[in-house]
């Protein structure tokens, strides 16, 4: 069995060809294909395949249904199938990191050491004040999910390159908004539940898992919504608190919120938040034309992890 690029989230390849993505959500499969003209991305495939059950059999006939042939495939882990731990960067080589963080993290993990396939992804150590020390982030899987995930593509025949996580693909997402010399906040919702990432310079700081699903954020009971809402404005004003203490020479410029239109977050956000606060318009931040239903916020928010791993760029890996 031939490994991808595994979890090489910080190796974004070339700009030319692009990415297909494959995610896999609660009701069926994202397909998302994304090439860079200029420095302005096109989407140029963003479609959903239903399917009650994911399986290699499933996956093949979705790759016929959308004629999936050639071109550098990556897929997305769900967020129970890997960890994200950030922790004090050791002070050893390079070529020595990886053996470091696996001592520093073989507490945290729910299966031996041994059995996890680790990386990591640093925080820029220049946006720090001089009294903070560097920090990092590690990604662990344990290999036997990892191999599943391959093998499900094998039979599928997709040549699968690269496996990537929702918070590098929203990295990708929110590095077209950015403002120069300012941090970015977005926060997006699909089944798996509520993503609050910080990014600055197309480099991921900050990352915050939200227990509350698109679904929750969406309930026909009014009052369960706002039970939703509230705990979701909580865990965000906690976030950015936590962010302005740690990083405080990263002034964030704004928070996007990917919800669906009918939600009402994004005002009482703006209402509750010390921040200027917006809705997620993907078509300010690349060209969307090709695909319309992108204009659909709902549909956006259950295809963001998709479109966002297709977004990869050439990035020196560590």
């Amino acid at each position: 069995m031939q490994m991808p690029q595994l979890f090489s989230l910080f190796n974004r390849s070339s700009r030319e060809t692009g990415w297909i993505s494959v995610s896999f959500g609660n009701k069926g499969v994202y397909i998302a294909q994304a090439k860079y003209v200029g420095a302005r991305p096109q989407v140029t495939r963003c479609a959903f395949y239903p399917a009650n059950e994911v399986n290699s059999a499933t996956l093949e006939k979705i790759r016929k249904e959308a004629q999936l042939e050639g071109g550098r495939y990556t897929t997305v882990l769900s967020s129970n199938e890997y960890q994200l731990l950030m922790v004090e960067a050791p002070s050893v080589p390079v070529d020595e990191l990886k053996t470091a963080i696996r001592w520093k993290i073989k507490d945290s993990l729910s299966y031996h050491v041994d059995d996890a396939t680790i990386d990591v992804l640093q925080i820029p150590a220049g946006k720090y004040g001089s009294d903070r020390p560097q920090s990092l982030y590690a990604v662990a899987a344990s290999n036997e999910t990892i191999r599943k995930r391959i093998a499900l593509f094998e039979k599928a025949r997709i040549d699968l390159a690269v496996i990537d996580i929702a918070e590098t693909s929203q990295r990708n997402i929110a590095a077209l908004f950015e403002t120069e010399g300012r941090g970015l906040a977005l926060l997006a919702f699909d089944d798996e539940g509520g993503l609050l990432t910080m990014t600055s310079e197309g480099e991921l700081f900050l990352a915050r898992r939200l227990d509350i699903s698109l679904g929750q954020l969406t309930d026909a009971d009014e009052g369960m919504r706002q039970q939703y809402q509230d705990r979701a404005e909580l865990e965000v004003q906690r976030s950015l608190d936590y962010f302005d203490r740690q990083f405080h020479h990263i002034p964030l410029d704004r928070l996007l919120v990917s919800v669906p239109a009918e939600s009402t977050l994004v005002q009482s956000l703006s209402d509750n938040l010390d921040l200027q606060v917006g809705a997620l318009d993907l078509a300010q931040g690349m060209d969307i034309v090709g695909v319309p239903e992108l204009a659909d916020r709902e549909f956006a928010c259950y295809a963001l992890r998709a479109l966002g791993a297709a977004l990869r760029q050439e990035k020196k890996a560590l």
